[in-house]
């Protein structure tokens, strides 16, 4: 019964206030996952050449200075940290495999939440509105962002099995569902599509597997109906792109989902309690989305 919210802004006068509707919105959604939650924001672009890494450690006290001057020294690589609560974003010029292997082998307390040129994610165990407090999402700004409240059903209350999933450079995964194959899918990933899992939850395997279609060479249009054969379940998913996102449900259309529109934004959500803050919410055009409908914006 997890709750997914995500807003899309079409208005650049209204990305300022990006983080301050989202947090709304998710507080919205408290009662449909109250263990824990998470976003993705999609902001500030990198330069060319770095990436931002997304990194987590449970001690509030980490000494992420450390981990930016490993980087330096023994990778040879640039990296400026940003520090937000347990989370830090590492802007790098060093290629995330080197990363990966260097936190592998020096750091394996480290988990990596996020790779790319916008994309920024922050998850944590908690109330949803503790969860946005401690991260001060309110003060972000940025194009579009997804966000996501647990109720755990498939896999522990921790930080690393809440959403969003990340396993592809600026690709993002939400769900609301289940899905009954991801054990035997995991395995198949991993061992013909070198896709690297962190935690047991089925839907970082169906990131995976959007991960392991694009990279075939497929747009996520095409991933998204790929997996309406392949992924085997009933779920809502939202997808996060560096240009735009996603949202699509199985065949059978069983987890809620309402879209929004007007002419400054699109908003998706769980139940409409959470879109209808949003100014201009009286005014939107408001729809259920088909099943096995594939909808997008931006350069999703």
């Amino acid at each position: 019964m997890c709750g997914i919210v995500g807003l899309y802004i079409k208005n650049p006068e209204l990305q300022k206030d990006l983080g301050a509707h989202l947090e709304t919105m998710l507080i919205e959604m408290t009662g449909r996952g109250p263990d824990s939650a998470g976003v993705a924001f999609y902001r500030n672009g990198i330069d060319a050449g770095f990436e931002k890494i997304t990194l987590y450690h449970p001690d509030l006290d980490f000494d992420w200075a450390s981990i930016a001057g490993g980087i330096h020294s023994d990778l040879g690589a640039k990296a400026e940290e940003t520090v937000r609560y347990n989370h830090c974003v590492m802007a790098t010029d060093a290629r995330p495999d080197a990363i990966r292997g260097w936190l592998r082998e020096n750091h394996p307390d480290i988990r990596i939440m996020s790779v790319g040129n916008t994309i920024e994610i922050y998850k944590d165990m908690g109330l949803p509105k503790d969860v946005a407090a401690r991260f001060d999402i309110s003060g972000l700004s940025g194009t579009h962002a997804l966000g996501h409240t647990r109720m755990a059903t498939e896999s522990a209350v921790t930080t690393e099995h809440s959403h969003p999933f990340s396993t592809g450079e600026d690709l993002c995964l939400v769900h609301n569902g289940s899905m009954s194959n991801h054990n035997r899918l995991r395995a198949w990933l991993r061992r013909h599509c070198n896709i690297e899992f962190q935690t047991d939850n089925d839907t970082e395997v169906a990131a995976g597997y959007l991960t392991y279609r694009m990279r075939e060479g497929a747009s996520l249009k095409e991933a998204l109906e790929a997996g309406l054969k392949d992924l085997d379940g009933f779920y809502t998913f939202a997808v996060g792109t560096r240009n735009g996102f996603a949202v699509i449900r199985d065949p059978i259309a069983a987890k809620p989902a309402v879209l929004a529109e007007t002419d400054d934004w699109v908003a998706m959500a769980s139940e409409f309690c959470s879109i209808a803050p949003l100014p201009g919410a009286d005014k939107a055009t408001i729809w259920e989305p088909a099943p096995a409908t594939i909808y997008s914006w931006g350069e999703a």
